[in-house]
Order: C-alpha cells, then structure tokens, then sequence
C-alpha cells in the first residue's frame, strides 16, 4: 500500500481534522485506516512533512490537513485575519507589533521553528496573558499564531510531541504557491462547497456550509451557483425537512459491504446533526466531559457495518502492556439491532480491532466488561 492509496483517501475526503489526544493513536492517522486498512502511518509523515509536500495544514475544518490546492482556496481566510480571527490573537498582534516583524525574522533566518524555539531565538519570553485567554499563551505566542492565521506562516509539519513547525510559507509550499494571488472569494466557496460534495455525495446546505466552516452567506451563495452550473443538483431525501443536494458524479454503489472503526473527528461523523439523520445515531465526545457524566466511556469510537454505524467501542492503546485496551462497547439499538445480531456485530468488530492493534504495533486485545457488546466479544476467545 502506497502514495497512490494514499491519494484517493485524501481527494475522496478532501479535508483530514488534526487532534492532539493519543489515547489510541493521533487522530489524522485514522480516517486512512478506516478506509485502506493498515498502512504505514510514515506515507502521511511523508506527504506533511516533506517537500513536494502533498498535505498542508491550515484552518480548513478546524485545524486539518488538505492539499496544497485546497489550501490556497482558503486564502480568503488569511485575508480576513486581521478582522475575523480569534480575538486573542487579533488583540496580540495589534498591541505588539514589533513582535510579528521579530518572529518573521527569526522564520527567515532558521526555520522551520516550534513556538518554543522561535521564543527562545527571540531571547525572552514574553509574559503571559492570565485573564481570559483559556491557554495562557504568551503575547509571543499568539502573535506566531496571527501570523499562521494570516498566511504569513506556515506549518512545516508536526513533531513527536504534536508541536507545530512553523516556516515561511514559499519554503513549505513553493514560491509558485505561496506567492500566487489567492482564488477570488466566491469562486474559493464555490470549489469549497464542491469538494464537500463530493466529499458527502448527498447533504443539505447546513452540511456542506460545515465541511469548511463557511458562513451561512458564503455556503447559501455558492450552493445556489453550482445549482445553477449544474455542478449540484437539488434533491428531496426522505424524512429530511431540508433539501439536500447531490454531487451529480456521486453513484451509488450495488451493495455496501466492509466495516470500520472511525475517529471521532471522521469527516463521516463530525456534522452531528448530519450522523443523526442518517445513522440514527446521537454522538458525542467522551474526552470533553467529566469522568462522572460520561454515558460510554472517554474514547468511543462509532462502528461502521455495512450502511449502518452498529455499534459504539470505547479504545485506549496500552502501550506500557502492549494491548489494545477495549473498556466497553455497546451494541445500537433499532433499526440497527433489529437487522444485525450481537454475534454478526462482535465476529466482524473483533476482526477489525485485532487489525487496529497489529497496526498499532500491539500484541493482544483486552475486553472489559462494561456495556452489551463486550459478552460476545469475550465469548469469541483469544482472536
């Protein structure tokens, strides 16, 4: 499995969401798996980190990797960063001027950087605001991300410990890239709104507007104009009280087979409303509320079987151990249960779980107790 595999995840998705939480594994890494099985997680290292990069990072949908074409479809973004980016850093780079001409200046002469490493070239850190800025950053800090906000920075990749690398963006990108005049901003959401498409097949304007975190305004426009190009195509879908629309190269398959474990920043799950009125199935993250609220457990992962999302497992790699840890997994309940047994559910999630740890690098898989599904996981012995 190779680049090419690679290639077709990245253009049928358009847009892979990064997090920092290593519960399991980084984030990114698994819309890949969820799609090709296990590959060399080395291929995305490669495609982000490495000139002719094929994937950069930006505020695409929240901070994500796209293409280099995707990128520069976001440039009306970066024009809008002195007006619309976070206030914090807006605040930062207005009150400190000279420290955006400072950390270009240290970019220039010897990155790529991490934030810490540009604060040590600087030969100071600067205080740290203590009020309402939810990461104490310091003023340094926020002026390197109004910079990254405002295209003036980009990222060079990541480090083992998920800090970013900053350079100048004609050396992560190319001059031919990084100095071209951004698409007009019309034009870059209609593309947006078409990579959604295709990304989606079918989905309401609400879903698309989401996929890159348009305006309401940008996204109604846009939909309306491939409408009219006939690069979208207006549809009824049953039991939706909005119309959706329909990427006209969409085609639907002969029968949906395969199954797999998503991340729960899958482009598949992450518009909940959208995983709502599909799969019947209500979502939310584990890692954003208290031990004590949780209904299943820290890292659930959804569990695609079929058409249908079956099931919901919550994972952790035990490196120290060496086991893929499965504290809980639950079977859904109807429509899904009334047409997939527990048994047909746990002999296909085993399989899949046994080639998330091989692909981990882990010798076993431990099952808990907690939730209905974990019985028959456990009845099916060492696997």
């Amino acid at each position: 499995m190779g680049p090419r595999h690679l290639d077709r995840v990245l253009d049928a998705v358009g847009v892979v969401q990064i997090d920092s939480v290593n519960v399991l594994v980084r984030s990114h890494y698994l819309p890949v798996f969820s799609r090709l099985g296990p590959y060399r997680r080395e291929l995305l290292d490669r495609a982000a980190h490495r000139a002719p990069r094929r994937l950069v990072e930006y505020w695409a949908h929240q901070a994500s990797y796209t293409t280099p074409a995707t990128h520069a479809l976001l440039g009306f973004r970066m024009v809008r960063a002195h007006a619309e980016t976070w206030s914090g850093l807006r605040q930062a780079a207005a009150e400190h001027p000279h420290l955006l001409d400072d950390v270009r200046a240290v970019i220039a002469a010897q990155g790529p950087l991490t934030s810490a490493e540009i604060e040590q070239q600087l030969g100071r850190r600067a205080p740290a605001d203590r009020g309402n800025w939810g990461w104490n950053w310091s003023h340094a800090k926020m002026a390197i991300e109004y910079l990254f906000h405002a295209g003036d920075l980009a990222s060079a990749g990541r480090t083992t410990r998920f800090e970013r690398r900053y350079d100048l963006p004609e050396r992560v990108l190319g001059a031919h890239l990084a100095l071209a005049a951004p698409p007009e901003e019309a034009e870059a959401c209609r593309e947006l709104v078409a990579i959604a498409a295709r990304a989606h097949g079918i989905g309401t304007e609400a879903c698309l507007r989401d996929y890159f975190r348009l305006s309401a305004g940008q996204s109604r426009k846009a939909v309306a104009e491939l409408v009219e190009d006939g690069r979208l195509v207006e549809v009824q879908v049953a039991g939706w009280r909005r119309p959706a629309y329909l990427d006209p190269a969409a085609r639907i398959p002969a029968r949906l087979g395969g199954s797999a474990l998503l991340s729960p920043f899958d482009s598949l799950v992450w518009f909940r409303p959208r995983t709502e009125a599909l799969f019947g199935f209500h979502y939310r993250i584990g890692i954003y509320t208290p031990a004590a609220q949780r209904t299943h457990g820290y890292y659930v992962l959804p569990y695609l079987l079929g058409d249908r999302l079956v099931a919901r497992v919550d994972v952790a790699a035990n490196r120290a151990a060496g086991v893929l840890s499965v504290p809980g997994a639950w079977l859904e309940e109807p429509p899904a249960r009334g047409r997939i047994g527990a048994g047909d559910v746990a002999r296909a999630l085993a399989a899949d779980l046994r080639a998330m740890a091989q692909w981990l690098g882990l010798d076993d898989v431990v099952v808990g107790e907690r939730g209905d599904l974990t019985a028959a996981l456990r009845a099916l012995g060492r696997w």
